[in-house]
């Protein structure tokens, strides 16, 4: 397949996006006349989303059809026959066809297979639809900013960011310490073939590896992620400055703030203070291990951190939150000496809150079963657990519903030192 640069994604046949929107708008036009000369009036005004009869249902939709004239006219009257209001619509060219993204407004009573028949019997070849929620109304490029802002904040965002501009997709991180994952990948990233892996140049030397086998990624989608990556290479690292000042019940003032890789020393400093008791139930492998580990779990790449530290400059404390395909895991350390004081449980929520804030469904964490002290903090939690227990291991997963976790504040890029 023969794929369009970002810039030349704009234009098909000579023609551009101005042109399209401009078809779009006398296309509703038409169907609005076509819709009052058999009915004699014109269509109905969208439904509410909740209660009645008359519920509507918002349906993602993508179906390729011919580029040629009349094909894009010929779905969308079969989606009015139906009832069914187009809230918006993207283009993307490929070499051959177009594949059309929907957001679609659908009387309750349709089905999924039925929208997606009628499409088909008007052309729409690969249709693939699913149900939206009102986060799928903003517009895409509002959408897109707005993950530009977030990435340009803080770049543990950046997995986060490509996760919800491509959609349910699994994303993975591979150091630049082996050669053999940069081979064949040219500076811009590649689109496989299958068209459902990218593979773009992590700024920090690795490769960001980005899969969705339900849905082939299109080259304009590859080149708004690249563009992304482009944008994180470019102002390098940075993590928010916030921070939250506590005390503790015994009376003891704390420190609670984001960490990254300029903690290393700090870290491999309370590695030192804990002990091999404490360091087995967090690393489960050889303690010697423990500060290997470090690298990655204080890479904005893999998640965030969480550091807690005294009014001395020690850290005592670390909180992670990372991400691992479509899941996310908690991870918690706690030096001996600062146990039982509430340290745990104060990063547990907030990484909590973090997760929720990253539209995380799901948050698990891996133990063994005799640390009780982890059970309590999450049982602490006041959310639904889920525990599986195999070989002295124990997985405990909590479901985030849309409450918000009773923690302080979150850390929402505000600045506060």
């Amino acid at each position: 397949m023969n794929r369009k640069t970002s810039a030349e994604s704009t234009v098909t046949d000579g023609r551009t996006v101005r042109g399209w929107r401009r078809d779009i708008i006398e296309l509703a036009a038409l169907l609005r006349t076509w819709w009052a000369g058999r009915h004699g009036h014109a269509p109905p005004e969208p439904t509410g989303m909740d209660g009645g009869a008359a519920a509507s249902v918002l349906w993602r939709m993508r179906t390729t059809v011919k580029d040629q004239p009349g094909s894009l006219a010929s779905l969308c009257i079969a989606l009015a026959e139906r009832r069914i209001d187009i809230l918006s619509l993207q283009t993307h060219p490929l070499a051959r066809g177009t594949v059309d993204e929907f957001l679609l407004r659908a009387p309750g009573e349709l089905s999924a297979a039925e929208i997606s028949g009628a499409v088909s019997r008007a052309g729409g070849q690969g249709t693939w639809i699913e149900r939206a929620d009102a986060h799928d109304l903003v517009d895409a490029p509002t959408r897109v900013l707005g993950l530009a802002t977030r990435t340009a904040l803080d770049a543990a965002e950046l997995p986060l960011a490509l996760r919800q501009l491509l959609g349910r997709c699994a994303i993975r991180s591979l150091p630049g310490g082996d050669p053999a994952a940069l081979e064949g990948i040219p500076a811009d990233g590649a689109l496989e073939e299958t068209d459902t892996v990218m593979r773009l140049r992590a700024p920090e030397g690795g490769v960001i590896i980005v899969e969705r086998p339900y849905l082939p990624f299109t080259p304009t989608e590859f080149a708004r992620a690249r563009a992304l990556v482009e944008l994180d290479a470019r102002l390098g690292p940075r993590v928010p400055h916030g921070q939250d000042v506590l005390t503790l019940s015994r009376g003891s003032a704390i420190t609670v703030r984001r960490a990254d890789a300029r903690d290393l020393d700090a870290a491999k400093a309370m590695h030192e203070r804990c002990s091999p008791r404490t360091l087995s139930l967090r690393y489960h492998g050889p303690m010697g291990d423990a500060d290997r580990y470090l690298d990655h779990l204080l890479s904005p790449r893999y998640g965030r951190t969480l550091a807690v530290q005294t009014a001395s400059g020690q850290v005592v404390g670390l909180g992670h939150l990372l991400w691992d395909g479509e899941e996310t895991e908690i991870a918690l350390l706690v030096e001996d000496e600062w146990q039982r004081r509430g340290v745990g449980g104060e990063l547990l929520r907030r990484l909590v809150s973090m997760a929720r804030e990253a539209n995380c469904e799901h948050v698990y964490a891996v133990t063994q079963s005799s640390n009780t002290g982890m059970v309590a903090a999450m049982r602490g939690l006041g959310l639904p657990l889920d525990y599986q227990i195999e070989e002295g291991t124990l997985v405990i997963t909590a479901r985030l519903d849309p409450t918000p976790v009773a923690s302080p504040r979150s850390y929402d890029h505000s600045g506060r030192d």
